[in-house]
């Protein structure tokens, strides 16, 4: 029996985590989205759903601090910073669930895949590849396809577009700055760091909530822990893939695949959620097949 080669496969794991990490967040995304658009129809609010993300999430990007680092208390803006630009990208995702269907907002946050893509050839001295710029072409294509509808009924759709849209810009932002600054603090005090600032600023949600915590009402709890444990769980997973690994142009791209994934989902397991999204048309479903077909092979040109 040939021994195991302890380094060859943990090269080969170092290889693979900067795939599968972004294809589970994609993955967990869809569930906490579908969890806390049912838990929206408790009327729950944006404000009190967003100060519980938040909080929440401090506390699972907590989890990465025996992962080690350097605390600089000089560059505590860096944090603090991009703290600003995860709680309004954190916000409008949520405002965006909140006013639309799923199966509308998740693949129009895919646009964050062209931002990423410029803000990193700005912020950033790496540069983006032909071949990366020619995914992230593919995968907006992609989204656009994925998100033809031909007179299916959706709620709010310009707003929905918009809240996306604007959360996409926030979160492309907040991609490229972690990778620029989080290597000088390492994976286990950058992130930390910077959720506990999230978490400290949503308290300024407190004033706008339209009734205390403790006022929600019983049967919303489970729905709306478990969309923000699963939106906050997918940002731990993908911003640490960006931290330690690099890449947030081609995570992204790898990431995208969530728009697809919340339409087939909205299909197969929307009515677990007592979602109305499922009821859509054979036009709509090839629109949305070749969608899926163009952004699998945006996924094939970054992993090639």
């Amino acid at each position: 029996m040939e021994p195991l080669n302890v380094g060859r496969y943990a090269a080969e794991m170092n290889g693979l985590l900067p795939i599968l990490l972004p294809l589970v967040a994609a993955l967990v995304y869809v569930a906490g989205a579908l969890l806390a658009k049912r838990a929206s129809e408790f009327d729950v609010g944006i404000w009190r759903t967003a100060f519980l993300g938040n909080v929440i999430a401090a506390v699972i990007f907590s989890l990465l601090l025996p992962f080690g680092g350097n605390f600089h208390v000089d560059l505590l803006w860096q944090p603090a910073l991009v703290a600003v630009f995860y709680l309004l990208g954190q916000f409008l995702n949520f405002l965006a669930l909140q006013n639309g269907d799923v199966s509308v907002a998740t693949p129009v946050m895919g646009l964050k895949i062209i931002l990423v893509a410029i803000f990193t050839k700005l912020l950033l001295t790496s540069g983006v590849s032909p071949t990366l710029w020619a995914a992230a072409t593919l995968s907006s294509v992609a989204i656009a396809l994925l998100n033809r509808t031909e007179g299916a009924a959706h709620h709010h759709v310009g707003r929905t577009v918009l809240c996306a849209g604007a959360s996409a810009t926030m979160f492309a932002v907040f991609d490229v700055l972690v990778q620029k600054w989080s290597p000088a603090w390492g994976l286990g005090r950058f992130l930390p760091v910077m959720l506990a600032f999230t978490a400290i600023f949503s308290l300024g949600f407190v004033p706008f909530f339209k009734a205390p915590l403790w006022a929600i009402p019983r049967p919303a709890w489970p729905w709306l822990l478990g969309g923000c444990a699963g939106i906050g769980l997918q940002s731990v997973i993908f911003v640490s893939c960006i931290a330690h690994f690099g890449g947030a142009a081609q995570a992204n791209v790898i990431y995208s695949s969530r728009g697809l994934w919340s339409v087939v989902a909205v299909w197969a397991i929307g009515h677990w959620f007592a979602n109305k999204e499922q009821h859509l048309g054979a036009a709509v479903l090839r629109w949305r097949l070749a969608g899926a077909v163009m952004m699998m092979t945006a996924i094939a040109l970054v992993l090639g």
